[in-house]
């Protein structure tokens, strides 16, 4: 079912999981101030569905995304519009980040610059064999952002965070993995299916918990003892609920849990 058609974003859904599509193919789905209007609209959109369990963001043709829309970008000339245009860059990131169902990046082509933190924003990354990363902001006189100066050396560590960041580098799909920025490397013709297969089984898994897990885990340094009490309080509120005595149901009985939220 689509929502938007001739748009910089297509939004789709089918059993339960919520597909965005950066849709500027012939720039290689680069980044313009409508793109982003329109990425947060569909994210509000799915955020609000029910129906909508998990969500995949990728892109239509051969690129994931390219980044910022260099033409775009030069035409800003003022330094108010330059901070409202990527304090709303940064609203997509946090917006995924905050967004309380799994969100799975497809990155089948180019993931450059923004598109590159995009991805790590997500809470899942499958990707292409063909895909390639790169964070190319020092290439055009620009710092990362969409939040890549945290994101990225959470992942693969301080050091080799500023060497992708001050090289500007391009790296591989198998490199990504062994640097753990992807969780799957797929073949190209394969990746779609692999990744939906993944997101119906995120459906299928108990939303409450889900949300509260990625609450946690996607804070920043806690010590010990406050994630002990975050697991003290959340995990007393779960066992109230209807999924938990669904799932306890289902575990005696040998069947699949049905979960609804609750």
């Amino acid at each position: 079912m689509n929502f938007m058609n001739e748009n910089s974003v297509l939004f789709e859904k089918k059993d339960g999981i919520g597909t965005l599509y950066f849709n500027r193919p012939a720039t290689k789905n680069s980044i313009d101030r409508k793109t982003l209007q329109q990425m947060l609209e569909a994210l509000s959109e799915f955020k609000n569905d029910f129906e909508v369990k998990t969500i995949v963001i990728t892109g239509k043709g051969k690129a994931f995304c390219a980044g910022g829309d260099l033409m775009d970008l030069v035409s800003i000339d003022d330094i108010i519009e330059a901070r409202n245009f990527i304090a709303r860059a940064s609203e997509l990131v946090s917006t995924i980040r905050n967004l309380g169902k799994p969100v799975i990046a497809m990155v089948n082509g180019i993931a450059a610059g923004a598109g590159f933190n995009i991805a790590l924003a997500c809470d899942i990354v499958f990707c292409a064999k063909s895909s390639k990363f790169i964070q190319s902001f020092a290439k055009i006189g620009l710092v990362p952002d969409c939040g890549g100066m945290y994101l990225l050396p959470k992942v693969i560590g301080l050091h080799k965070a500023k060497e992708l960041m001050f090289t500007g580098d391009m790296i591989d799909a198998d490199t990504a993995e062994k640097m753990g920025l992807v969780n799957r490397v797929v073949e190209d013709e394969q990746l779609a299916e692999a990744t939906y297969k993944f997101a119906s089984q995120l459906v299928t898994s108990a939303p409450l918990a889900i949300m509260m897990m990625k609450r946690v885990l996607n804070q920043g340094e806690l010590t010990l003892d406050t994630v002990l009490e975050l697991e003290t309080d959340l995990q007393s509120i779960c066992m109230q609920t209807k999924d938990h005595k669904e799932g306890v149901r289902a575990f005696q009985e040998k069947r699949q849990p049905i979960f609804k939220g609750k």
